[in-house]
């Protein structure tokens, strides 16, 4: 048989993960995800993006720098926030992408979509924040 099952690792107990949001500017705001960033995640994040939105924000800042997943329900809500940002004259950039992430965006060439940068630093530098 060529063809050999593979085990592959279970994910046991609770899988952590978080989403904080603070204010970079009054302008622009800030989303720090933490864990999975998949479907589970994507209505909290989608809700506080809205009410940034509603509240005059233009620009969007994802720290994904402790994000070790996303799946395309993450891609989707971050391609909704870019096209919403860039109505009202603003942007979404995105900062501290972990290599199995980053080669997800590679993959799929959102690389090409979203301003990326190393870290919030160079983000905030960017921003002239």
């Amino acid at each position: 048989n060529r063809f050999r099952r593979t085990k592959f690792p279970v994910f046991e107990g609770v899988i952590r993960m978080s989403i904080t949001s603070s204010s970079l500017t009054p302008s622009t705001a800030v989303i720090t995800v933490s864990g999975r960033f998949d479907a589970h995640q994507v209505p909290k994040i989608q809700k506080d993006v809205d009410g940034m939105l509603a509240n005059g924000t233009t620009v969007v800042v994802f720290d994904l720098s402790d994000v070790n997943f996303v799946d395309s329900s993450a891609l989707a809500v971050m391609v909704r926030t870019m096209k919403h940002c860039r109505e009202r004259g603003g942007e979404l950039i995105l900062c501290g992408l972990r290599q199995p992430v980053r080669i997800i965006f590679e993959l799929t060439r959102m690389d090409k979509a979203f301003r990326i940068f190393d870290d919030m630093q160079q983000a905030r530098n960017a921003l002239g924040a």
